[in-house]
């Protein structure tokens, strides 16, 4: 046993097993706090509720409640590992939930692989949750079952997967562009990789500007090109007319590299071929698809990121769902549109330009951070997150008509968001 599975297994363990808990919001010491909180007293918000849902968010705590759910097909790198082995990830999402943005997670594991039924399952839950966050389902399938219970459901459902990396990728794309003095409506990008996140990137990068035939999108049989056959709807979706058929081909003076793969697929020969200054983003996890200390020696004038946290430029899904999430629940919001993820991505992009605070250079061992080649979104302990994304996605929530409860005061709302992180952490 090595020392990081040794430590890993340790936490996950002790000093009980698992990392979350419940505990109660009200005192229920006597018996008259008993006698409110269930019988008889639990009869008048009963109800209320009936005669008004919207009371749920009232006297429930629907509003700050998000179910995690998994059946376990595409579990972290691991692939199918079956529901209950998705556990431990899906308590590592309520987590990060409850850190980063004071939410309340159920983590909910389902045996059940059928997308069908898994839709019927998962809508049949929505008195429960405030939101749904899907999570670790494999592709393709998983692109019918959020699809179709944005449909049915009135509250928002988000596959993380595809979106969390896709918001917190464009966030960096847009900077690295910047930095590189590059337009987005003439890069030339390269996806490695057509599975959730794949193609989630690339249909984000393309709203953000991106020309759709300036993109190739590879799988694991090469590129995706027209005169394929064997290819699913959304894989059809950026099909190539090009000449490439192999990622060597492809990458040659192309702009960006969006891996999603697998590990050392990108040579130092590939990095070499692509045009000056360019743009990687390395996603593979642990090991990417080119290593960031082969990639500096390669290339100088690389933009590099990974999902890494021990390299520069964390490409980090907690950048996003957290406060994407906050916002949307604070809103009320009946879904989670595009433009809300735009949001989130153009807050993210905003704040990396911004001075760091002393409180990140601590929480980072003391490194400081700047706007640049090393520097390309905010890092997720930097607590202004919170303000800058869920205001941001509060607001685009209310432009596009689906948040049912409106904030008059954007910023007392955005002084609310500290003071709550505030005496959450506190």
């Amino acid at each position: 046993m090595d020392d990081l599975e040794r430590r890993a297994l340790e936490y996950h363990s002790k000093p009980v097993a698992g990392k979350t808990a419940i505990k109660t919001t009200k005192e229920c010491r006597t018996s008259d706090d008993l006698s409110l909180a269930y019988t008889p007293g639990v009869a008048k918000p009963v109800l209320k509720i009936e005669q008004n849902e919207e009371d749920s968010y009232l006297y429930t705590n629907k509003g700050n409640l998000v179910a995690v759910i998994s059946n376990g097909t595409a579990i972290l790198g691991l692939g199918d590992r079956g529901a209950l082995a998705s556990k431990p990830v899906m308590e590592g999402k309520a987590v990060l939930f409850k850190r980063f943005a004071d939410i309340d997670v159920f983590d909910i594991e389902i045996n059940e692989k059928d997308p069908d039924n898994l839709i019927e399952i998962i809508s049949s839950l929505e008195p429960t949750f405030g939101g749904i966050n899907l999570e670790d389902i494999k592709g393709p399938e998983c692109f019918k079952i959020e699809r179709e219970l944005i449909k049915r459901m009135n509250i928002p459902v988000f596959h993380d997967d595809q979106h969390g990396t896709a918001i917190i990728a464009s966030a960096g794309l847009m900077n690295a562009c910047e930095i590189a003095s590059k337009k987005l409506s003439e890069i030339r990008v390269v996806v490695s990789g057509a599975g959730a996140a794949g193609i989630s990137c690339a249909r984000m990068f393309v709203s953000l500007g991106v020309k759709k035939e300036n993109l190739i999108m590879l799988d694991s049989r090469g590129v995706i090109s027209t005169e394929r056959e064997d290819l699913s709807a959304e894989k059809r979706e950026f099909a190539s007319k090009c000449r490439a058929r192999t990622l060597k081909d492809a990458v040659k003076d192309a702009d960006v590299f969006m891996g999603l793969s697998k590990p050392d697929v990108l040579t130092p020969d590939m990095l070499l071929s692509m045009a000056a200054s360019p743009i990687v983003f390395a996603m593979a996890n642990p090991d990417p698809e080119i290593r960031y200390e082969t990639a500096v020696k390669t290339r100088s004038d690389v933009i590099m990121a990974t999902g890494r946290s021990d390299y520069p430029n964390q490409i980090n899904n907690v950048l996003g769902f957290p406060f994407i999430f906050r916002g949307a629940l604070d809103t009320r919001s009946t879904a989670i549109t595009e433009n809300m993820k735009k949001a989130a991505a153009f807050a993210l992009a905003r704040l990396a330009k911004e001075d760091v605070p002393e409180e990140v250079v601590k929480a980072y061992g003391g490194s400081h951070f700047s706007f640049g080649r090393d520097y390309i979104v905010p890092k997720p302990f930097d607590p202004r997150v919170i303000e800058y994304e869920a205001v941001s996605v509060a607001k685009a929530a209310m432009d596009d008509g689906v948040a049912r409860r409106k904030i008059e005061d954007l910023e007392e709302y955005r002084l609310s968001l500290r003071e709550r992180m505030r005496n959450a952490l506190s």
